[in-house]
């Protein structure tokens, strides 16, 4: 089993090209799962047991865990698809991982952003916060899908929606337009689209100038919450985000339960105090 190890952490490096950061953090689980499982076999059937490794792990975190899990998982497929070993394995139920709330950037620092960035800069912006878009929507955006007021997005899974064109965002297009009037992308350098990466540097270095972190992500993530924090209806916005479900949305929802506690607890007399409490000596 450690020579097989050793063979999948090559294959990852040389064949799959992953980096050796991203190959070490394969190998820590899979060492790990080394010292802590059991091997049987039934047949020409081999089982590979990791309850051992379970019990190992289960003081780290529910994410760890799941990491850990998911590098063994991976390791089995290659012994199944690459090896052509007939392998289970044992003792794989799912870790539930806390989902994390999406962290939005305030709004007075998206407006200050936007005043300080030039034409291409400002559409970029404009289309990752009041479209919310994902960035690789935003990369293979072309001038075709866009019919002045509405644009025609294709998304996840091959679906496609229709957005309309906030004011301020038709705005920022047609300067940009006037400034950049050919190309098949609405982004392109040279005759090549700007790739999600190109885009990513951009809006990140433009935050940063600011003395803010932020990512593309994080603007969907801001459109999402503003729109509800403003009254919208949660259905819209889910339709606008392109989501499959309904369901997915309901994570704003909750990052807006959160914030209105934390502001209540700031306002609030008894929120941010603790009271003296005195105790009652007992009457002779």
């Amino acid at each position: 089993m450690e020579e097989y190890v050793d063979d999948f952490l090559d294959y990852l490096f040389r064949i799959r090209g992953y980096s050796e950061r991203t190959v070490a953090t394969y190998e820590l689980p899979l060492r790990q799962m080394l010292q802590y499982h059991r091997l049987k076999r039934e047949g020409k059937q081999l089982i590979l047991d990791i309850m051992p490794l379970r019990r190992r792990i289960a003081s780290n975190t529910p994410r760890t865990v799941a990491k850990k899990l998911s590098a063994v998982r991976s390791f089995v497929r290659y012994l199944q698809d690459q090896r052509n070993l007939s392998i289970l394995l044992e003792g794989d139920e799912s870790v539930k991982v806390p989902r994390t709330l999406p962290k939005p950037i305030e709004e007075r620092y998206i407006r200050e952003v936007l005043e300080a960035a030039d034409p291409t800069e400002r559409l970029i912006l404009g289309l990752l916060y009041g479209m919310g878009l994902r960035i690789s929507e935003l990369a293979g955006l072309r001038r075709e899908q866009i019919d002045r007021e509405w644009i025609r997005i294709h998304g996840k899974g091959g679906k496609t929606r229709q957005l309309p064109l906030p004011q301020a965002v038709l705005q920022m297009l047609d300067h940009y337009l006037a400034l950049h009037p050919a190309g098949v992308y609405l982004f392109e350098k040279g005759k090549a689209p700007l790739s999600a990466a190109q885009i990513r540097y951009r809006v990140q270095k433009l935050f940063r100038s600011r003395g803010i972190k932020a990512t593309p992500h994080q603007l969907r993530h801001s459109f999402a919450t503003h729109l509800l924090d403003h009254g919208a209806r949660i259905s819209d916005v889910s339709e606008l985000l392109g989501h499959a479900s309904m369901a997915t949305t309901q994570i704003y929802t909750q990052l807006g339960s959160s914030r209105k506690l934390r502001e209540y607890m700031k306002a609030h007399p008894l929120g941010n105090e603790e009271l003296g409490m005195r105790s009652e000596e007992p009457s002779d």
